[in-house]
């Protein structure tokens, strides 16, 4: 297989690491802002915590990692190219389709989120109208071009940074230990396992930013610095958030309304504890929080339309879908398909189980990650490789083991949502086989 991509769908090289950065930050921003105090339920305060940090370390090892691979083979289709290049095309199909469930169905969850937000300022719209809208506003920006996109991203991914930064020096000089400890384990720590798919929310999709490499300027370098500096940004705000938000008033706060209801905003509960739901600032955080869904939103659309043009240029989905504009130089058949998916992913109304949905395909991505690192540095030694994994086996070792844990974790807290992966998976695999005969990679 060659790393060069035929002229008809080849992408434009306009990305540099700080642009990298704003896509790896924005893929992943929302975590901080919803979805993650879900978990709290489950786990309390130590239990998510404990979630959290173990989660964090997985991610760190496999960051480091996967920046080796991303480096020494920059290719849209990220994970599955590499997993194609050492295990095969089947298994390689495998992780690509793992890839394809993460990136195709977070969107909608986020969407549905966006829907929510803004169906408090226009109340007679209805939340689904605002997804969808959102869907077709943000595919076509991105159809128009990643050089607008990117730069798009930038500019809401750094405000979302500052209103978390805003966020956490508001609520900081109110935390107290005692609130924070309160009713800490409320299942034992047996509520680490459920709270694991929310701890992942955090960080989930970061590894996108393996799908842009080949829009890197130079993707050696680029992409390393890029990917690193988003990890870090990503594991401070985190932190941030959780002990400033659950430190105010305890984890019930940011979990439940007034009426004892489970809502998804911690982040307003908790300021709205601490300067009152008429303040400017609460209003502030209201308004900048929703740069921090869009920055996520727009960000996963992106990379999605990367990953669903890989697998058409191998031939495992219609043609068109593997091409790019002749113009735009954008993967714009790849990026409508997608939208027509979320589409019919919002019509299930299910925004958790979307969420861990794309926990399960995330969560396979990682492991076949990992593997194929140390299959790689076995079969293709005189490869180049700009960037090496530090402390290699140990660190990679570690987030293969640790997905895998925290995938069994999951299919044993989610077992109907395992089975629909399950059987998306096995439903793939059986029309890969059938046409795998007729069809041949094109690169």
């Amino acid at each position: 297989m060659s790393d060069a991509a035929p002229p008809q769908s080849q992408l434009s090289k306009t990305l540099g690491p700080l642009m990298i950065w704003g896509l790896g930050v924005g893929y992943v921003i929302s975590g901080e802002y919803f979805g993650w105090n879900l978990g709290l339920p489950a786990g309390g305060t130590y239990g998510m915590l404990a979630a959290t940090l173990l989660v964090t370390v997985m991610y760190v090892c496999f960051v480091l990692g996967y920046a080796e691979i991303a480096c020494a083979i920059p290719r849209a289709g990220g994970a599955f190219v590499y997993a194609d290049r050492a295990f095969g095309p089947t298994l390689g199909f495998v992780v690509g389709l793992a890839q394809l469930v993460e990136f195709v169905f977070a969107p909608p969850a986020i969407a549905f989120a966006i829907g929510a937000y803004f169906n408090i300022f226009l109340p007679t719209v209805p939340p689904w109208a605002i997804a969808v809208a959102a869907y077709i506003v943000f595919t076509s920006l991105n159809i128009w071009g990643v050089k607008a996109s990117a730069t798009f991203e930038l500019v809401v991914t750094a405000l979302a940074v500052i209103e978390l930064l805003i966020f956490a020096g508001a609520t900081l000089p109110h935390f107290s230990v005692e609130r924070f400890t309160a009713d800490p384990l409320p299942n034992g720590w047996a509520g680490v396992l459920p709270a694991i798919p929310f701890a992942i929310w955090f960080y989930l999709a970061i590894e996108g930013v393996a799908n842009v490499a080949e829009e890197a300027k130079n993707p050696q370098r680029d992409i390393a610095v890029g990917f690193g500096s988003a990890m870090a940004t990503l594991v401070v705000l985190a932190l941030l958030t959780f002990f400033a938000a659950v430190g105010v008033d305890g984890w019930r706060a940011i979990v439940f309304d007034a009426s004892g209801a489970e809502v998804d905003k911690p982040l307003p509960l908790a300021l709205a504890h601490v300067v009152g739901d008429s303040h400017g600032l609460y209003h502030l955080l209201i308004t900048v929080g929703l740069f921090g869904l869009v920055a996520s939103f727009h960000g996963i659309i992106l990379v999605a339309g990367r990953a669903t043009l890989e697998f058409g240029r191998f031939g495992y989905l219609p043609k068109i879908l593997g091409s790019t504009h002749p113009t735009r130089h954008t993967p714009a058949a790849a990026l409508v398909a997608n939208m027509l998916v979320g589409f019919v992913a919002l019509a299930t109304g299910r925004t958790g189980d979307i969420i861990t949905l794309s926990v399960f395909g995330a969560l396979t991505l990682y492991a076949a990650s990992m593997a194929a690192l140390f299959v790689l540095r076995r079969t293709e030694p005189e490869l180049e490789r700009p960037f090496r994994t530090p402390l290699y086996p140990v660190l990679p070792a570690l987030a293969l083991v640790l997905a895998l844990g925290c995938l069994v974790a999951v299919a044993l807290t989610n077992a109907a949502v395992g089975a629909v992966y399950l059987g998306l998976m096995v439903g793939g695999l059986g029309l890969f086989a059938l046409l795998r005969p007729k069809r041949r990679p094109t690169s």
